[in-house]
């Protein structure tokens, strides 16, 4: 069996180590079945932490085709690296492509592969936000539509890809868990502090990166007010991409709490690990929060991860000031359980190589 992955940012590549690692397993015990995995990085995301030395760290293959597309128009980079795979799967000729999460490299790589009537495999397939305006919604809502086998991360997935019709298409859909959360185990013991970081523990973590929080001044104006004022109770941590950093600068309000460089994933886990509460715009972080017990707080309207929501682990809250503190104070000292489940077992890469050997 020969796969090709395609992946785009940093984030993908954390996702698809786990089913990496479980193919190199499979591989080691059944050498009279070996499954063959060659890697496309489209460089969606330019990352200049993503060095050899990043993927000795992490663990990850180091890729195949390399091919440096990215930083410009939603079209554009689609379309230039749908014509850079194509030309790839021609020559590779693979039993399926494998695909992650919601990226223009998602739908490229799926689109090119559906056209070569080779097989996709979709993994976080089924997530459903129910926002048209994120292209993110997109990419996932079409690459469900072209993929053979769905792996899905939750039953709200599965539920969601049932309510859509898929049962009366010919495709597999398969509740695996979330690979995010086989990362979250196998990368928590490899954790690193932060070394600008002069605090230990008892902080609030945040990530503020979302177009729609930091391209309106008045939302970002007023979630730096909502921060400054948690900071006069608990320490609130920030790690700052230079972008939202700049947007900050332009702001009328200064903040007072502290603002990190962008740390690595080794570091996100430490500050995972050690804060009292995630306050975040981001999707990944949501999941990430309730594997390390920490509750969140979610600045967004609509969240993917509709679970955690349901499951008392998650407050979906407006860009506004009183309410961001009010949702902070209620929630600070929340005694954190969850013998739920939501996500599997942390063995979701297994699962997803069992079943493509069936």
């Amino acid at each position: 069996m020969k796969i090709i992955t395609v992946v785009g940012a940093r984030p993908q590549f954390i996702k698809a180590a786990t089913v990496s690692r479980a193919i190199l397993d499979h591989n080691k015990a059944n050498p009279q079945n070996l499954i063959e995995e060659l890697i496309i990085h489209t460089g969606q995301h330019y990352d200049a932490n993503m060095s050899d030395v990043f993927f000795e760290e992490m663990d990850i293959p180091k890729p195949t085709y390399t091919l440096g597309i990215g930083g410009s128009t939603h079209g554009a980079m689609t379309g230039q690296q749908l014509e850079k795979i194509e030309g790839i799967l021609i020559k590779e000729q693979p039993n399926y492509v494998l695909v992650y999460g919601d990226t223009n490299s998602t739908l490229a790589g799926s689109l090119a592969a559906a056209k070569l009537h080779i097989p996709v495999i979709h993994v976080e397939a089924g997530l459903r936000s129910f926002n048209m305006q994120m292209p993110e919604e997109i990419n996932r809502i079409l690459t469900d539509q072209i993929s053979s086998v769905l792996f899905c991360p939750t039953q709200t997935a599965v539920d969601n890809l049932h309510n859509e019709g898929f049962k009366n298409k010919n495709c597999k859909i398969i509740n695996v868990g979330d690979v995010m959360y086989d990362a979250a185990l196998y990368y928590s013991a490899k954790s690193k502090k932060p070394k600008t970081l002069d605090i230990d523990s008892g902080f609030v973590l945040v990530t503020i990166h979302r177009a729609d929080n930091t391209d309106d001044q008045e939302r970002l104006k007023n979630i730096v007010n909502a921060l400054n004022e948690i900071n006069k109770t608990v320490p609130v941590i920030c790690p700052v991409h230079p972008r939202t950093r700049k947007m900050i600068a332009s702001l009328p309000v200064m903040p007072t709490f502290k603002m990190l460089e962008p740390v690595s994933y080794f570091e996100m886990i430490w500050l995972l690990n050690n804060c009292k509460l995630v306050v975040t715009d981001s999707g990944g972080l949501q999941k990430e929060a309730y594997f390390f017990k920490k509750y969140c707080i979610t600045i967004r309207e609509q969240t993917e991860w509709v679970e955690l929501v349901n499951a008392g682990k998650n407050e979906l809250v407006e860009a506004v000031t009183n309410k961001i503190v009010g949702s902070f104070n209620n929630h600070i000292d929340y005694h954190f359980e969850n013998n739920e489940s939501l996500y599997g077992q942390g063995d979701a890469a297994r699962e997803i190589v069992r079943a493509l050997l069936k």
